[in-house]
C-alpha cells in the first residue's frame, strides 16, 4: 500500500473521515441555501415541465397529455419545497461528494489501483448525470404519460396529488442515476480483478433475471409498461459494463 497508508493511524483516518464529511455538509448546506430562493425557475421550469402537454417528448410522440395536479394537505406545499431543494442540492453536490470520496480511499490504493479506480471515479458524475438525463427526459414522462391515461374506468378521471407527482419524479430520477453507477462500481471491481469480462458473459442469463427483479422492485407501479421501460436501460448497463471491464488476460499480463 502506500506510504501515506502506512503512516497514518487509525485516528488520523478518522480525523480524514470527519473532515470530508464536514466540506460535504458546508457544500450541501451552501447549494442548499441557494436552491431555496429559486422556487419558480426549480419547479415551473424543471420539476413540473413533465406534466404540461408542451413538454418537448410529448410534442415529439404526438401525444396529448392531460394532466391535472392537485394539492389536498395544508403544509404539502412548504414540506415538498423543503424536500425537493434538498434532493436537488445532493444532485449538483455529488461530484465533489465523488471527489472527497477519492480523496479519502486514494491513500489506501496501491499505485496500479490508484491509477484505475481514479478513472472510474472521474466517470462517475458523468454516469450519474447521464441516468439522471434518461430518467427526466424519458423514463418518468412516459410512465407520467401511461398513468395519466389509464383509467379503470371513464366515471373516474385522474386527478394526481402534487405529493404523489414529486415522489414519483424524485424516485424515478433518483434511482436511474445511481443505477447508472453501475458501470463504475464494475470498472472499479475490475482494476482490483475480482471481476473481469470473461465472467460477466458468463452470467449473462443470470443478469437478465437480476435486472428483470431489480426493475419490478424500483418500478413504483408495478406494470407490465414501466417494468419493461425500467428493464431496458438497466439490462443495456450491463452490456455497456462488459465492454469497459478489462479481460482475464489483460489482467494476467499486468500481474
Amino acid at each position: 500500500m502506500a506510504d501515506k497508508t502506512n503512516e497514518m493511524t487509525f485516528w488520523d483516518h478518522l480525523e480524514d473521515l470527519r473532515k470530508s464529511i464536514f466540506r460535504i455538509a458546508v457544500a450541501f448546506i451552501g447549494v442548499t441555501v441557494v436552491l431555496f430562493f429559486f422556487k419558480n425557475i426549480l419547479f415551473d421550469d424543471f420539476i413540473l415541465a413533465p406534466s404540461k402537454a408542451d413538454f418537448y417528448l410529448y410534442r415529439l410522440l404526438g401525444v396529448d397529455l392531460s394532466l391535472s395536479l392537485v394539492n389536498i394537505e395544508v403544509a404539502a406545499q412548504f414540506m415538498i419545497h423543503m424536500r425537493v431543494t434538498f434532493v436537488c442540492a445532493i444532485i449538483l453536490v455529488f461530484p465533489y461528494i465523488i471527489y472527497e470520496i477519492w480523496r479519502f480511499i486514494a491513500p489506501a490504493l496501491y499505485e496500479r489501483e490508484k491509477k484505475a479506480v481514479k478513472g472510474a471515479f472521474s466517470f462517475a458524475s458523468v454516469l450519474f448525470y447521464v441516468g439522471l438525463a434518461v430518467g427526466y427526459a424519458v423514463i418518468f414522462p412516459l410512465m407520467i404519460n401511461f398513468f395519466a391515461g389509464y383509467q379503470v374506468s371513464a366515471e373516474v378521471p385522474n386527478t394526481f396529488s402534487l405529493s404523489s407527482y414529486i415522489s414519483l419524479f424524485t424516485s424515478t430520477i433518483l434511482t436511474f442515476g445511481l443505477v447508472f453507477e453501475f458501470p463504475t462500481l464494475i470498472a472499479i471491481l475490475s482494476a482490483i480483478g475480482v471481476v473481469n469480462s470473461e465472467l460477466l458473459r458468463r452470467y449473462r442469463r443470470h443478469a437478465v433475471c437480476v435486472v428483470v427483479i431489480l426493475a419490478a422492485l424500483i418500478t413504483p407501479s408495478g406494470d407490465p409498461f414501466s417494468l419493461l421501460v425500467v428493464t431496458i436501460p438497466l439490462y443495456l448497463l450491463y452490456e455497456f459494463s462488459i465492454l469497459i471491464c478489462r479481460g482475464p488476460r489483460m489482467e494476467a499480463e499486468e500481474i
